[in-house]
């Protein structure tokens, strides 16, 4: 047996395992996080497509509770920048130090924040634009460019950047090409009066939960690999393509549409969501789901869209009834 089969023969056998793996990890991140069963299965979906995800919510909702928790239970590093106008490019990547030693001085590599696995940038839009490029680098090249030195970030790598849609000024809206470079966009909605009443009981009480490593960063990775190569009929992927062009001729509702990476981008994210509920094949339910975190940040309504107060949930919706 060859090397490439022994990598075959561990594949399968973590495919074998992937069912009960996603259901183990699930139920771990419940024991933590009440209810945003969709949110959950979104994050987890963007870290198989080895891509990246945009979340919106109001303050106070568990942003920075989900993703440490999720990091937990895959065993990989996790950090989290707070962005403010004032944090610089350094102040996320690193920077050179000056570091004595046997009576000698040598410039040393400090890493930043963003060189752990799972890296949570909180209300990115506070930052300054040459902030969010360094960020925007670390998210598309998977490296950071400190001087003249180039670094590469260990892998697997997921950004998962948050804005606060209630409060506005000061800050620098995002611009539509970086908003592409998310994978999805994710909406974190309040909790029902249930949910809520069981987060009260969990977190007033002395022993606050605790989860275990059900994964780790081989696995993960593996996951990952197995993630593309989930097959998918013809049909439904046209379907995908078609969906994703309606978007650019809906000139009525949209004044600019996705781009191929989100043809791409619905396809991945489709096999994904078909792993993770431990089926083999890619279903019609799959590109549904999955339409609205993709296309929500890559459309740009039109002025008169925006007056009515139509959402790009909406627009999307009516474009899958008509798309069959």
């Amino acid at each position: 047996m060859n090397s490439n089969d022994a990598g075959s023969g561990e594949l399968e056998r973590v495919y074998r395992g992937a069912g009960d793996a996603f259901a183990a990890l699930f139920n771990e991140i419940s024991k933590v996080i009440v209810g945003q069963k969709d949110t959950v299965e979104q994050i987890v979906i963007a870290i198989l497509c080895n891509g990246h995800a945009l979340m919106e919510s109001n303050p106070g909702l568990g942003k920075t509770l989900t993703v440490s928790t999720i990091a937990r239970t895959m065993d990989l590093d996790f950090s989290r920048v707070q962005c403010t106008p004032d944090l610089m490019p350094a102040d996320i990547t690193g920077t050179h130090i000056i570091e004595e030693k046997g009576g000698s001085k040598e410039f040393k590599f400090e890493p930043g924040p963003v060189f752990a696995n799972i890296v949570l940038a909180d209300e990115v839009n506070r930052a300054s634009p040459k902030t969010q490029s360094a960020l925007l680098e670390a998210m598309q090249e998977k490296q950071v460019t400190v001087g003249n030195d180039t670094f590469l970030l260990d892998k697997p790598f997921f950004l998962l950047a948050t804005q606060n849609p209630i409060e506005m000024e000061g800050t620098f809206p995002l611009p539509e090409a970086q908003l592409d470079r998310f994978l999805l966009k994710v909406l974190l909605d309040y909790p029902s009066f249930d949910e809520e009443k069981e987060i009260v009981r969990r977190y007033t009480q002395s022993d606050e939960p605790q989860v275990r490593k059900v994964l780790d960063k081989k696995m993960v990775l593996q996951l990952q690999r197995l993630t593309r190569d989930m097959p998918i009929a013809d049909d439904i992927k046209e379907r995908a393509i078609r969906i994703v062009m309606a978007t650019r001729k809906w000139t009525d509702f949209i004044e600019y549409g996705a781009s191929p990476r989100a043809s791409i981008g619905l396809i991945l994210a489709a096999k994904a969501r078909a792993l993770v509920n431990s089926r083999n094949f890619v279903s019609n339910e799959d590109i549904d789901a999955m339409a609205y975190p993709i296309l929500r940040h890559r459309i740009i309504l039109t002025f008169e869209s925006e007056r009515r107060g139509i959402t790009p949930d909406q627009v999307i919706k009516e474009i899958l009834t008509k798309v069959k």
